[in-house]
């Protein structure tokens, strides 16, 4: 992995401050919750009232009453049966979207996933390394101790012996379709891409975990790595034109209002994509 480059020289840089990114990083994360519980509230809202109302239209229509075509209060009566029949498919559409709300914000605040925003991300990684290390020295070890030359019986007190439950211990030597005992080959090679996968993050977090505030300017435009929020920060004289910010997008850049600038996480692309967007663009883009 190449080494990070976010230092520039000749501007004032700030030390990361670790307490303000943990309550920074919990406060947005409820923060998302929270706004996912009040959609889902007022979809939920939405629902029983466009229920209510296609309810209300209903008890107007004497029970079982057919349309009496021809009749001067066919008109109403069609009218009434659309009025229904929409607000009851708005009743299951605002019911579909609180139920997705609601599960976003259960799984937001339930979420297992190690994020890079975590100010705790680095010893979480380290953690699961330790962990999927120690179940692929296991997975061995039961292949070595299934595929020995020892009895039924001796290989499932070994396999006991090692941790295992002895009911799966019996399962580990029970042959599948194709004669197969023991972990399957392809469940310690998965692991493994596990394990390397989090090693790799683990470093790249390390790196960033060194990484300090600084800006750059070209052109009128400031390019702001911002450690303490893991973002790289591209801000404006004035709106960006228009193949600007197509872009800024292609770049994984997004536009946010609350800081007035465009921005997505920190990394080695994301700040030379910066760099050659501006470079491009400025001083001739409006």
């Amino acid at each position: 992995m190449k080494k990070m480059e976010f230092i520039h020289h000749g501007v004032t840089n700030q030390k990361i401050n670790f307490k303000n990114m943990k309550s920074n990083f919990e406060e947005k994360k409820e923060a998302r919750a929270e706004k996912y519980q009040e959609l889902a509230a007022k979809n939920e809202q939405l629902s029983d009232s466009a229920y209510k109302a296609a309810h209300q239209i209903g008890d107007a229509i004497p029970f079982g009453q057919p349309i009496l075509v021809g009749h001067h209060s066919e008109g109403r009566h069609r009218a009434a049966l659309k009025k229904i029949d929409n607000n009851m498919r708005k009743s299951v559409e605002a019911s579909k979207k609180a139920a997705y709300y609601e599960a976003r914000a259960e799984s937001l605040l339930s979420n297992n996933a190690i994020f890079s925003d975590d100010p705790n991300a680095i010893d979480k990684l380290q953690e699961k390394i330790e962990k999927l290390s120690a179940r692929q020295e296991l997975y061995k070890q039961c292949n070595k101790i299934v595929k020995s030359k020892k009895s039924d019986l001796e290989k499932v007190d070994a396999l006991k012996a090692i941790g295992l439950k002895e009911a799966t211990a019996i399962k580990f030597l029970e042959p599948d379709q194709w004669g197969r005992v023991g972990i399957r080959s392809y469940t310690l090679t998965n692991n493994n891409a596990v394990i390397n996968n989090a090693k790799k993050r683990l470093e790249f977090l390390e790196k960033l975990a060194k990484v300090v505030t600084s800006e750059i300017e070209i052109n009128g435009v400031t390019i702001k790595i911002n450690a303490e929020d893991n973002r790289v920060q591209i801000f404006f004289p004035g709106k960006p034109a228009d193949e600007v910010r197509t872009e800024l997008k292609r770049a994984g850049y997004h536009w946010a209002p609350s800081v007035g600038a465009w921005m997505r996480q920190i990394s080695d692309y994301a700040v030379s994509q910066a760099k050659y967007v501006v470079n491009k663009y400025y001083p001739t883009a409006v």
